[in-house]
């Protein structure tokens, strides 16, 4: 009778495992703590690290290849666009943008979301019911066909951006805290404070947020990946990002129909999104196994 929930056991340590080339990334998280750190550094000094002005035209060196290729030289590394503004420019420029919503859309739906949740899994009864009722509304709309409403409804921009992933992300952070605090609140240090005569928001500030901060810090790392796409998808669609701003997506949208004779203009910020959202999920994992005792020991 005790071989079953062994077996059990042994298979699903074996799941949580990771394997192949994303274990070995997990075993050596500078790699893509370097790539998030560089991403960091372009957004910050953007201005002094561009070598050239992100929305500088000029025609006469439209469609010029990056350097390695035949035609090509380090005046423009990563080559230039339609309109001849540099890429690698462009590129720099494009991460400032990335951080800012990024920043900005994760403090606010994961605060949101945050308090939403404490409020919900500790209260309980009909406070818990309404905020698991809206949450559910919310998520059956499909995230993309929200995004477009609002994102149509709103003037296209930086601030639409980030108000379209808060109201597109919060419920993430809503259900996650509520079912730690659903645990969390029976603990005997909660009852005590009870005991002791402590309001709701104290307990909430010195007892269940500290217990919750891991989780929180996992949780937002993960969401990187999550916004730069979201945003660029929004971008993409003409529904983000303005010109003359940058932004990945929209250096996707301006190349897409170049893409035959001049494929850097879209391989190369394609290449930006995904190594930057790729080393953020790294990292998430990373913080998680390495904040969780149990999953260390796999």
């Amino acid at each position: 009778m005790s071989v079953v929930p062994t077996v059990t056991a042994q298979s699903n340590s074996a799941d949580a495992r990771p394997s192949g080339p994303r274990r070995l990334l997990l075993g050596a998280p500078w790699i893509p703590l370097t790539v998030l750190a560089l991403v960091l550094v372009a957004a910050i000094g953007g201005d002094s690290l561009s070598p050239r002005d992100p929305s500088g035209l000029d025609l006469g060196a439209a469609f010029h290849p990056p350097f390695w290729r035949a035609g090509g030289s380090t005046e423009h590394l990563l080559g230039t666009d339609n309109l001849g503004r540099d890429v690698f420019s462009r590129i720099i420029a494009g991460a400032r943008v990335s951080v800012i919503v990024s920043f900005y859309a994760i403090i606010l739906s994961g605060t949101l979301g945050t308090l939403l949740g404490i409020v919900a899994g500790y209260f309980g009864g009909w406070v818990d019911a309404t905020i698991v009722r809206i949450a559910e509304i919310k998520m059956s709309i499909p995230s993309l066909a929200l995004a477009l409403i609002l994102s149509v409804s709103l003037d296209p921009g930086l601030t639409t951006v980030v108000i379209v992933i808060v109201f597109t992300y919060w419920t993430w952070y809503a259900r996650i805290i509520r079912s730690e605090i659903l645990s969390l609140k029976e603990r005997d240090y909660v009852a005590f404070a009870k005991v002791a005569g402590c309001s709701a928001p104290t307990i909430f500030v010195r007892h269940l947020l500290p217990n919750i901060f891991n989780t929180l810090l996992v949780l937002a790392t993960l969401q990187i990946g999550q916004v730069i796409i979201f945003e660029a998808s929004l971008s993409f669609l003409g529904l983000g990002i303005q010109s003359p701003d940058v932004s990945w997506g929209l250096m996707l949208a301006d190349a897409r129909q170049y893409i035959t004779y001049a494929w850097w203009g879209i391989t190369m910020p394609g290449i930006a999104i995904l190594l930057t959202c790729l080393s953020a999920n790294l990292v998430g994992d990373w913080l998680r196994d390495l904040l969780d005792p149990q999953r260390r020991q796999l």
